[in-house]
C-alpha cells in the first residue's frame, strides 16, 4: 500500500477532511478543522526520516505499538500518544486500516459536544456552515 490509495481509503470513512500543512504533510481530519475538528492521521510526503504515516493510537495501545520493528513514537505528536510508521508495509494493509479507522474513532470520541453537532446535520447545512467558517477565517 501507499499514499494514494490510502489517501481514498481514509477519505471514505465518516466526516474526514484532509489538509496540506507544516510542509509536505497531508493530515487527515476528523471534521473539518474550521468546525474544531481534530487530526487523526498524518501522511509525510518528504524524505525526511520522520516516518511515512502517523496516526493517533491512544494511551491503551501507544506502549504496545512502540514494541513493533518499524513503529516509534511520532515526532511532536508522541504526547498525545500518535505513533508513527517507518513504511508502509509495517503492517499488512488490512490491519492498517483497521489501526487507522480506530485512530479515527480514537479522536472522534475527544470531540467536542459542539463539533459533534455540527457533524450530525444534514450533509448540504453542513458544508454551508464549514464554507461560512472558513470564509470568516480568511477575513482575520
Amino acid at each position: 500500500m501507499d499514499i494514494e490509495p490510502l489517501r481514498a481509503w481514509l477519505l471514505s470513512l465518516p466526516h474526514v477532511a484532509e489538509t496540506m500543512q507544516w510542509g509536505d504533510n497531508l493530515v487527515f481530519w476528523v471534521g473539518d478543522k474550521a468546525i474544531g475538528g481534530k487530526m487523526f492521521a498524518l501522511a509525510n510526503l518528504s524524505k525526511d526520516g520522520h516516518g511515512v504515516l502517523s496516526f493517533a493510537a491512544g494511551p491503551e495501545r501507544y506502549a504496545e505499538f512502540i514494541e513493533i520493528e518499524g513503529v516509534f513514537p511520532a515526532p511532536y505528536l508522541a504526547r498525545a500518544h500518535w505513533v508513527a510508521i517507518e513504511r508502509y508495509d509495517v503492517f499488512p494493509s488490512t490491519e492498517l486500516k483497521e489501526h487507522l479507522r480506530n485512530a479515527h474513532a480514537v479522536v472522534f470520541t475527544k470531540l467536542s459536544k459542539r463539533t459533534k453537532d455540527v457533524l450530525a446535520l444534514p450533509a448540504a447545512e453542513r458544508r454551508k456552515l464549514i464554507a461560512a467558517k472558513k470564509k470568516l477565517a480568511a477575513k482575520k
